[in-house]
C-alpha cells in the first residue's frame, strides 16, 4: 500500500511532468505500464461506461473499489482513483479513504459537485457545485481518515465546468489547499483552454496542479509543463480507442463471415498471454508445483525441411511439416495439445525452414537460422538455459514430424533415468518403401525380431543407435526422448566441447559437431559409458514422412 503512495509522492518531488493514462480494469492498467506511463487513472467514466451505465453516480463505491483493486494488483506503478464526489457526505468520504488506501491506491480524487454528479463533459448536463464549506469538510474528513502520510487526496475544482469563472476557481482551489488537499485538479472543457491558462497564471503554486486535457488535445505535455502543470491525466482515450476498434472488428466479422480479414489488425494471442502474466505463471508452476514426477518441459524440433520426403511436396507446398494441416489443426498444435493432456505445458519449439509459417499459441518459438547447415544437436543448443527453472527440471525432446498419443507420453513421463528414449519394436522399421533411412536401434539382450515380448515395466538399455544398423536393428527410434536435468546438461556439454575443439572432432558418425543429430549425441553418451534406457512400444505414434503417413494420420484423428 505505502509503496505505490511513496512512488507517487516521489514523482511529485522530482522534476518533470507526470503522465497518467485512464483505465477501467487490470488489462488497461497493464497496457498503460507497458507503454511507459508513470501512473494509472482509475477512471470513473471508463468504469461506468464499461458497465454500460451513465457516468452519473449510478454505480456504487464497491464497483469502483473492485476495479481500482484489480489495477493495483496488476501493476507496480501508482494508481490514482477518480472517486467522483466521495460517494456521499463526510462520513462516506472517510470510509472511502480507508477502503481505497487499504486496497493499495496511491491517491484518491474527489470533486466539488453535488451528489449525484453528472459527467463534466456532457453537453447541457446539470453541473451543480457544493458550497466551499461543505467540500472543505469532506477534504478535512478525508485527510483525517488516511492512515499513512504518503497517501494523497486530490481536490477537483469544477468551477470552470459550471461556468463560475476563473476567480471562483482560484478561490476554491486556495480553500481546498488550506483544508489539506495535496494537489488540485483544475477541470475545464473549453477547447481553447483560455480560462485554464488564466487560472494557471494566477495560481499561487502552493499545491501542484493536475489537468485532464480531453477537450484540448492539441496542447502538448511540454507546453502544459511550461505553464506550471505537474500531472496530466489522459482519462478516457484508451476506452474510446477500444470501442472504435472493437466495433470495426465486429462489423467486419459479420460482413465477412470469418475472422481472417481482421487477424492482421488485432493483437496476437501471444501479447494477451504476456499481459495475463502466463510466462510468470509457468515459471511459478515449474518452481513450486510438485505433484509426483519432476517438472517437465518439452522441446519440439521442427527446424529441418522435408526435402527427402518427395511425396509430401505437393501436400506441404513449401511449408514446414509442423504447419501441416492434420484434420483441421496443424501438426504442431496437435503435438502441443497432446503434451498438455500429459501435463506438459511448458513447450519450446525450435524452428528453421520457413519459420515464419510456424504459429502456435502458448509456446516459445526459438529460431535456428543455420538450419540448412546444422543438425538437431545444433537446434537443441538454441534452447536457452533458464536460470529460473527448478534444478530437477526434465526435458522431453520430440521430433516435429511425429504424431503421438497421450497414453504413450504418460508411460514416458514415468521414467526416472538420466536418458530414456521410446523405441518401436514392431517390424515397420524393416519396411523401406518410403525410401527413408530410419533411426534404428540395437538393444542389449533383445527378444527375437517380430516375437511377442513382455517387459513388466523393465527398461532395456540401448546398445547402439543410428542409421547404419540394417540387419542388426531391434527397432526404430520414435523421435521421443526424455532427459533429466543431468542428462540434458551432459548432452549439451558434450556438444559444446566438440564444437570448441580446435580439430572439430566429430560426434560419433556426424561429419562435424555442428551437423550432429540427436541420435549422434545419444550414441556418444553410450560410448562415454553413460546409460540410455528404452521404453519398448509397438503403437502410439506415427511419423509423417510420406503421403501414406499423412493419410493415415488424418484418418486417425478423424475417428
Amino acid at each position: 500500500m505505502g509503496n505505490q503512495a511513496q512512488k507517487l509522492r516521489q514523482l511529485f518531488r522530482e522534476p518533470g511532468i507526470i503522465r497518467l493514462i485512464g483505465a477501467h480494469n487490470a488489462l488497461g492498467a497493464a497496457l498503460g505500464k507497458r507503454c511507459g506511463f508513470e501512473g494509472i487513472w482509475s477512471s470513473g467514466f471508463e468504469i461506468s461506461t464499461s458497465h454500460a451505465v451513465p457516468d452519473a453516480s449510478i454505480l456504487t463505491m464497491s464497483d469502483f473499489l473492485a476495479a481500482a483493486q484489480s489495477m493495483v494488483d496488476a501493476v507496480d506503478i501508482p494508481v490514482v482513483t477518480d472517486c467522483d464526489t466521495g460517494y456521499g457526505n463526510s462520513n462516506n468520504v472517510m470510509r472511502m479513504v480507508r477502503k481505497f488506501e487499504a486496497a493499495g491506491v496511491a491517491a484518491v480524487c474527489i470533486e466539488d459537485k453535488l451528489f449525484p454528479k453528472v459527467n463534466s463533459l456532457l453537453s447541457g448536463g446539470r453541473q451543480e457545485l457544493a458550497s466551499i464549506p461543505e467540500f472543505v469538510g469532506k477534504l478535512v474528513a478525508a485527510k483525517a481518515a488516511q492512515r499513512t502520510e504518503e497517501f494523497m487526496v486530490i481536490a477537483r475544482v469544477e468551477a470552470l465546468i459550471a461556468g463560475w469563472g476563473v476567480g471562483e476557481a482560484v478561490r476554491r482551489a486556495e480553500a481546498y489547499v488550506r483544508a489539506g488537499a495535496d494537489a488540485i485538479l483544475m477541470h475545464d472543457k473549453d477547447p481553447s483552454a483560455t480560462q485554464l491558462r488564466a487560472f494557471l497564471k494566477e495560481w499561487s503554486g502552493r499545491a501542484p496542479i493536475v489537468i485532464v486535457p480531453t477537450n484540448f488535445p492539441h496542447i502538448t505535455a511540454s507546453e502544459f509543463e511550461s505553464l506550471g502543470v505537474k500531472m496530466i491525466v489522459y482519462a478516457n482515450q484508451g476506452l474510446r480507442a477500444a470501442v472504435s476498434a472493437m466495433e470495426a472488428t465486429f462489423r467486419q466479422i459479420m460482413r465477412d463471415g470469418a475472422t481472417a480479414g481482421v487477424e492482421a489488425g488485432i493483437a496476437p494471442m501471444k501479447l494477451l498471454f504476456e499481459l495475463q502474466g502466463m510466462p510468470e505463471l509457468n515459471r511459478a508452476e515449474r518452481e513450486y508445483h510438485r505433484s509426483g514426477a519432476a517438472p517437465t518441459r518439452a522441446v519440439i524440433l521442427t527446424a529441418g525441411d522435408h526435402g527427402d520426403a518427395a511425396s509430401m511436396s505437393d501436400v506441404a507446398n513449401a511449408l514446414p511439416l509442423s504447419a501441416l494441416d492434420v484434420g483441421g489443426k496443424s501438426l504442431l498444435r496437435r503435438q502441443v495439445e497432446t503434451l498438455a493432456q500429459a501435463g506438459v505445458r511448458d513447450v519450446t519449439v525450435v524452428t528453421g525452414y520457413r519459420h515464419e509459417a510456424v504459429e502456435c499459441d502458448g509456446v516459445e518459438l526459438v529460431h535456428n537460422p543455420d538450419w540448412a547447415t546444422t543438425g538437431e544437436a545444433a537446434s537443441l543448443m538454441r534452447v536457452p538455459d533458464d536460470n529460473t527453472a527448478p534444478p530437477d527440471q526434465r526435458t522431453l525432446v520430440v521430433y516435429g514430424d511425429v504424431l503421438f498419443d497421450a497414453e504413450l507420453l504418460h508411460r514416458v513421463l514415468k521414467a526416472d533415468g538420466e536418458a530414456t528414449i521410446v523405441v518401436d519394436r514392431s517390424d515397420s522399421h524393416r519396411d523401406g518403401r518410403d525410401g527413408k533411412r530410419r533411426d534404428l536401434v540395437q538393444l542389449t539382450a533383445a527378444t527375437a525380431p517380430g516375437r511377442r515380448f513382455l517387459t513388466n515395466g523393465e527398461l532395456r538399455p540401448l546398445k547402439k543407435i543410428g542409421k547404419k544398423l540394417d540387419g542388426t536393428a531391434d527397432g526404430e527410434f520414435t523421435g521421443i526422448a526424455l532427459l533429466d536435468a543431468d542428462g540434458w546438461q551432459s548432452l549439451r556439454s558434450r556438444y559444446r566441447e566438440q564444437v570448441a575443439n580446435g580439430t572439430r572432432k566429430p560426434i560419433h558418425e556426424a561429419p562435424s559437431a555442428e551437423r550432429a543429430a540427436l541420435t549422434d549425441l545419444l550414441q556418444a553418451r553410450i560410448d562415454d559409458g553413460g546409460a540410455v534406457a528404452c521404453i519398448e512400444v509397438t503403437s502410439g505414434w506415427i511419423e509423417i514422412h510420406s503421403i501414406e503417413d499423412y493419410q493415415s494420420a488424418c484418418r486417425l484423428v478423424a475417428r
